[in-house]
């Protein structure tokens, strides 16, 4: 009898052991999330880009999405962000909770009365391949429709989501 309960009591250690590793291994493979903005455009004016070539309306505020497996890399391209017109520098904050990935766009010492839109492009790495919940976070959309929206990187290695503005910087104010 007692080499019996011996003999279950060392299973259950053992398995519970056991356990503990698998759940150690699990935590390891979990990436950890950094992002950055990597590039903007210079204030836009009307339907054209610095560079001379027609873009998305500015009565819509767009991202454009791709995410590389191999690299575990989510690469955002967020169009007409509005901004001041001369910001000292413009940055952006990414964290991830829970299967949300926030990304809160900011700006450092508005120089300037006026705001315009710009193209930013923002990459964030150690992302997993799974659903997220994509939250923008900006300075300027006040009441308007937010930049928030779902994605499945199983299944949509790209993509884009786009609201409608119409309050300054974009489009005709009401």
């Amino acid at each position: 009898m007692k080499t019996t309960y011996y003999f279950f009591l060392v299973a259950f250690v053992f398995t519970f052991l056991v356990c503990s590793c698998e759940k150690d291994k699990e935590k390891s493979k979990q990436l950890t999330l950094t992002g950055q903005l990597v590039n903007h455009s210079a204030c836009k004016s009307g339907l054209n880009s610095p560079d001379g070539t027609t873009e998305i309306p500015d009565t819509l505020s767009c991202i454009d999405y791709s995410f590389d497996t191999s690299n575990n890399k989510l690469s955002m391209k967020h169009i007409n962000a509005g901004f001041n017109c001369c910001p000292d520098s413009i940055y952006c904050n990414v964290a991830i909770m829970n299967d949300t990935i926030i990304v809160q766009e900011c700006e450092k010492n508005s120089l300037c009365n006026c705001l315009c839109l710009y193209d930013l492009d923002i990459e964030i790495n150690g992302v997993d391949s799974k659903k997220y919940q994509v939250r923008f976070i900006e300075p300027y959309s006040g009441e308007q429709d937010k930049l928030i929206f779902g994605i499945d990187l199983t299944i949509d290695l790209e993509g884009s989501y786009c609201v409608i503005r119409k309050q300054y910087p974009w489009g005709i104010p009401n």
